[in-house]
């Protein structure tokens, strides 16, 4: 069998750490790198780029089909063996893959080994060639002492986002309950009313302000007709690309945001099943200080806008 390393060690790294046990989670974040959705990614491609970075990489059997970009990359690297996902990986951090550009270059590094940490891996240029390297994944959390209660946040004022009528005593109602959730340590239940809390949120921003939400570059289009999908067909995740491409959402909350999301899809039992997933009182600790952080950042924007 060919591996796609040139040694030993590196060979059996791959193999304890390789991509065909990756988490779907990391998976979801290497197929939005290949699409290039978000400004911490260094190209955007299209759909016939990313069928010629596909076969780049040695894979010319993947022809994009016109489906949603993401999902379709997503379905093509679960379906790779562990070299294939290599080879991948490989091409996506290598200069001839930009041409010789060394911002580029340097951001795909960045951006691909923050994706991958999580797996214990990290991708680093020799010369000109990628190769892989094992890194100790460590979390330096201040986490509270076991027995010590989470403190309830306040909820923002959500009427002086001046949402369209009723949509805002239903966030303030769901705020209060995810608070009941926590206290009662019903944290799966807190998770998902905190991404639900977050999609509200975004959704009505966006019916606010439907002229900047549609026309951006991140806003989502129909796959057959070209055309920018309603708003409620929007997808959690598309609200917070658009959200950080209009400036409503710093990028740091973007990035956390799509965390929570990931998290809210543990309200599908089969999706918790797989992922093997429980979130757990510190798991919730975060998500509030994310969805306070987006709900901050989206009052601040709609100040700027109103002002």
């Amino acid at each position: 069998m060919m591996y796609p390393f040139s040694d030993k060690s590196t060979r059996r790294l791959w193999t304890r750490h390789g991509c065909a046990r990756m988490d779907e989670s990391t998976l979801e974040k290497i197929a939005h790198f290949i699409c290039g959705n978000g400004d911490d990614c260094p190209q955007y491609r299209t759909s016939s780029q990313l069928t010629s970075f596909f076969a780049r990489a040695g894979l010319p059997r993947f022809v994009h089909d016109g489906s949603t970009r993401a999902w379709w990359v997503l379905d093509c690297l679960k379906q790779c063996s562990r070299e294939e996902l290599a080879a991948i990986l490989k091409r996506l951090v290598s200069p001839k893959e930009y041409s010789g550009d060394k911002t580029k270059v340097a951001q795909a590094l960045k951006g691909l080994n923050e994706a991958v940490y999580i797996e214990g891996f990290k991708l680093r240029l020799d010369g000109v060639e990628p190769r892989f390297e094992k890194v100790d994944v460590t979390f330096d959390v201040d986490v509270p002492a076991d027995g010590v209660a989470l403190k309830p946040l306040p909820a923002p004022n959500l009427f002086s986002l001046d949402l369209e009528p009723g949509i805002g005593a239903i966030l303030q109602a769901r705020w209060a309950e995810a608070q009941q959730c926590l206290d009662a340590k019903a944290y799966l239940a807190s998770i998902i009313m905190m991404g639900s809390l977050l999609e509200g949120l975004l959704l009505a921003v966006c019916q606010r302000n439907p002229r900047l939400a549609n026309s951006c570059s991140a806003a989502p289009k129909d796959s057959q007709s070209g055309k920018i999908k309603r708003f409620h067909e929007w997808s959690l995740a598309e609200m917070i690309d658009v959200a950080h491409s209009v400036g409503w959402l710093d990028l740091d909350v973007k990035r956390f945001s799509h965390e929570l999301r990931i998290f809210r899809n543990l309200v599908h039992p089969y999706e918790q099943m797989a992922t093997r997933t429980n979130p757990d009182a510190d798991t919730c600790r975060i998500s509030w200080l994310v969805v306070q952080a987006a709900a901050n950042d989206l009052a601040r924007a709609i100040q700027l806008t109103t002002s």
